[in-house]
């Protein structure tokens, strides 16, 4: 059996292939909204298949709605953001290298199910939110990297001391 991941919202994760070159999820988001703000990542690409309802992409400054059988990709480095615009939705995802991206999903989850997050899906612990910026493997467009980096990188490595990756994560790999 494959691993599920929910959220309080309803949104689901379900894990499709876990490999050393490819991360596959499919994603079923239960109501019309923001499902990631703008973002990048160096080195990691994503590509996203609808299967069912309509999501509405910017990746670097171009907008797309797709639709079912609609396939959208982000290579490495591209600023993207998206959000489904219909209830229901289903998605393909895919991640190319996954690098930690599976266990940034484990630990959002685990922070939700928990209560530990906002209405939005923001971590309510500084030191969980930093932990969860530095799984993602990217950069959140506009603070400077520099300082990303600085703050919330510092932030991850005072969580991981403090031993917030053994509680929230128990049985993964350290960071």
């Amino acid at each position: 059996m494959s691993e599920v991941l929910e959220f309080r919202n309803g949104h689901r994760v379900e894990v499709v292939a876990d490999l050393p070159e490819v991360l596959r999820l499919r994603h079923t988001l239960p109501a019309p909204g923001r499902q990631a703000g703008p973002h990048r990542h160096p080195v990691l690409a994503e590509t996203w298949t609808v299967t069912r309802g309509r999501l509405r992409f910017v990746i670097d400054g171009t907008e797309t709605v797709a639709g079912p059988g609609d396939t959208v990709h982000a290579p490495p480095g591209a600023v993207h953001a998206f959000e489904s615009l219909d209830p229901g939705t289903e998605l393909d995802h895919e991640i190319r290298p996954p690098l930690r991206h599976l266990d940034m999903f484990r630990l959002w989850s685990a922070l939700d199910r928990a209560g530990r997050t906002t209405r939005s899906g923001v971590p309510r612990d500084p030191l969980a939110l930093a932990l969860l910026w530095r799984l993602q493997d990217g950069y959140l467009a506009g603070p400077p990297e520099w300082l990303q980096r600085a703050v919330l990188g510092g932030a991850a490595r005072l969580a991981v001391r403090l031993g917030y990756r053994r509680r929230l994560l128990p049985g993964r790999a350290p960071l």
